[in-house]
């Protein structure tokens, strides 16, 4: 009886569990048994790894062939056990030495022809591997990039199963013709080799040239303003004001002002959109704060994820560390606004589906735009709307009172003067300008935070700000005359405070004074407060 195994990885969420490969051979009826909980593109594989195995040149066992996936009770599913399947196979028929496949893991799909083929998460896949304790993996050459983000890992790119044959045999490897026109062929000299014949390009910021600039922004002092303060303490902001007044541009502006992601960051979110499949060509490694705008029509299972089977990243996963930008929010459906209470307090979301529990980071930025009512010309004197009373309120209940106590900074934008758009105007800070405080502030924020956990003004409890890092002596008056007349509640002050100690941190003051209180507070209830709303006044 022939005996071999390897290794390879099952994906559940953006998490991996290593998954040993066994096949075995003895007499009987030709036949091919998988098992191991395989859903039904992994039990199809079947019939691709018998006709790569042929169309590679191999000789198929004419025996009775078992091949299970263990541990049995973990979900598996997808086309990127292909290649550990038809290793084993062959180490089982001893056309591979079944010693040299043991502590080796194995990711890619085949085709008919034998070619390895991408697939989705190979980054989580490979950093599951290696918390295991594996250090040689084998990916398709396409990927091998991203594999390679992960250190103290030999990783080997091919593009076909005969090339791997021979690296694994030590025979000569054989010229494949790339996929990609023009690229060069791999230098597959064996597995202790890292990353052999893989760019080391990790990706980065889009062309300068190109990129969007806060400066392009007509007026709109106070949306500039709520737009830094979120960026500086990562605080939900709410954006209203009529059509073409400057929400989207001031949303898809808000990442470039972001800090770039650390490290860590990057591997998250680059797993994150590795597994949802949509990691941008060519980068490997995502390193800017990502931005998701969903359209209006999006789906709960959509936005906070789901699918057949185990459940797959929605827009809060793709938008972790990053972005989330719901343009004409009240056009969502309710359940799915009210679906997204859950990750902006916790920062994650877990889906219960009958294949397992899936657990997904969502730590984002939520920027919320809407227009005052369906025509989006209402205003409090009521000139130039045409929607009935009712129409305007039942409009604007469409955003939930628990959602919205959960956003920090509400802004109502103005609509653009002529005087303004005609240049008359004060240029507005550039991108540059604003990401430099943000910076900053950001890291006043990380100094004082430093041993708790913490990273951000918006991530710290308000009995902590209360009582670890106390504002001035009699700043908070106005926001508890506030709490006591219900303009404010519990949730909402402490949010008012967390506000304060970033426009602190912005202002470069020790600690938030009334001033800094009194434009949280401007920003929370949209009420002046008789306070500038630019930052350099408040300095």
């Amino acid at each position: 009886m022939g005996f071999a195994r390897t290794c390879s990885v099952a994906l559940v969420g953006v998490e991996g569990v290593v998954v040993e490969v066994q096949a075995g051979l003895e007499p009987g009826v030709a036949a091919f048994t998988l098992v191991g909980l395989p859903d039904k593109s992994l039990t199809e594989s079947r019939d691709r790894v018998r006709a790569a195995v042929v169309n590679s040149g191999g000789e198929w066992p004419q025996k009775k062939l078992t091949v299970g996936l263990s541990p049995a009770s973990v979900p598996k599913g997808g086309s990127g056990f292909d290649l550990a399947v038809a290793c084993a196979v062959l180490g089982a028929a001893e056309r591979i030495d079944p010693r040299v496949l043991a502590d080796i893991v194995m990711i890619g799909e085949l085709g008919l022809d034998g070619r390895v083929r991408p697939v989705r998460g190979v980054l989580p896949s490979v950093l599951a591997a290696a918390d295991a304790g594996y250090e040689q993996v084998v990916v398709p050459e396409c990927t091998a990039a991203e594999a390679s983000l992960v250190p103290g890992v030999s990783v080997l790119g091919v593009r076909s199963l005969r090339q791997l044959v021979a690296v694994l045999t030590d025979e000569p490897v054989p010229h494949e013709e790339p996929e990609e026109p023009g690229r060069p062929d791999l230098m597959l000299a064996g597995l202790s080799v890292p990353g052999a014949g893989v760019g080391t390009g990790l990706g980065g910021a889009p062309d300068d040239a190109h990129a969007l600039d806060l400066a392009d922004v007509v007026g709109q002092a106070a949306a500039r303003t709520a737009i830094e303060v979120a960026a500086a303490g990562a605080h939900h902001l709410f954006l209203q004001g009529p059509p073409g007044a400057g929400k989207t541009m001031l949303a898809e502006r808000l990442p470039a002002i972001l800090p770039p992601l650390s490290r860590e960051d990057s591997l998250e979110v680059t797993a994150v959109h590795s597994v949802a499949g949509m990691l941008p060509p060519g980068r490997p490694l995502l390193d800017v704060a990502p931005y998701c705008a969903p359209h209006h029509s999006a789906t709960m299972q959509s936005l906070v994820g789901g699918g057949k089977g185990l459940a797959r990243p929605g827009a809060v996963s793709l938008a972790h560390r990053g972005v989330l930008f719901l343009d004409e929010a009240p056009e969502f459906s309710s359940q799915a606004l009210d679906s997204l209470r859950q990750p902006l307090e916790s920062g994650h979301v877990v889906i219960a589906r009958s294949a397992g529990v899936v657990r997904l980071p969502a730590k984002f930025l939520m920027v919320l735009a809407a227009n005052p009512c369906p025509c989006g010309r209402h205003t409090l004197l009521g000139d130039g709307c045409d929607c009935p009373a009712s129409v305007i309120r039942r409009y604007q209940a469409r955003l939930s009172g628990p959602l919205l106590d959960r956003v920090d900074l509400k802004v109502e934008v103005e609509a653009v003067t002529r005087s303004e758009l005609a240049g008359y105007a004060t240029r507005g800070e550039s991108t540059r300008t604003v990401a430099d405080r943000v910076r900053a502030a950001r890291e006043r924020a990380a100094a004082r935070l430093s041993g708790t956990g913490w990273r951000t003004n918006s991530e710290v409890p308000g009995h902590a700000l209360r009582t670890r890092w106390p504002a001035v002596p009699g700043a908070l008056d106005a926001a508890e005359v506030d709490l006591e007349r219900g303009f404010l509640t519990a949730r909402g002050l402490d949010r008012v405070l967390r506000v304060a100690w970033t426009v602190a941190d912005l202002a470069g003051h020790d600690r938030p004074c009334a001033q800094d209180v009194a434009l949280a507070l401007q920003l929370r209830t949209g009420i002046s407060r008789g306070v500038p709303t630019a930052i350099g006044a408040a300095r």
